[in-house]
């Protein structure tokens, strides 16, 4: 995989979600990466890009809770993701504060 890291590949992955950015990430030098270039089943790329709300950038009511259901679905989703991307590339989370820090 292509990043800004020196060696500009990686096997050092993690998901998060962002607003505005695929949610994989290069978790040696936080490059964000393509969704498309993941050696991943299509199916799980949909699920990936729909964990995402792109119409609920910022604080809503009940945010913590939404936050740590966010959370959740996305340690199910990296579950998924270091399945199919086993013996080859290492797969962590990044959760979610955002509601905590800011709520």
């Amino acid at each position: 995989m292509k990043c800004l890291c020196i060696q500009q590949e990686t096997n050092e992955l993690k998901v998060e979600g962002d607003v505005s950015a695929d949610p994989i990430w290069c978790n040696r030098c936080n490059c964000n990466l393509d969704i498309e270039e993941i050696p991943i089943e299509f199916d799980l790329k949909l699920e990936i890009m729909k964990w995402i709300d792109w119409d609920k950038d910022g604080i809503v009511p009940n945010g913590v809770k939404l936050e740590e259901e966010h959370n959740k679905e996305g340690l199910k989703l990296t579950e998924k993701v270091q399945k199919e991307l086993e013996g080859r590339y290492n797969v962590s989370f990044s959760p979610s504060t955002f509601a905590k820090e800011y709520g």
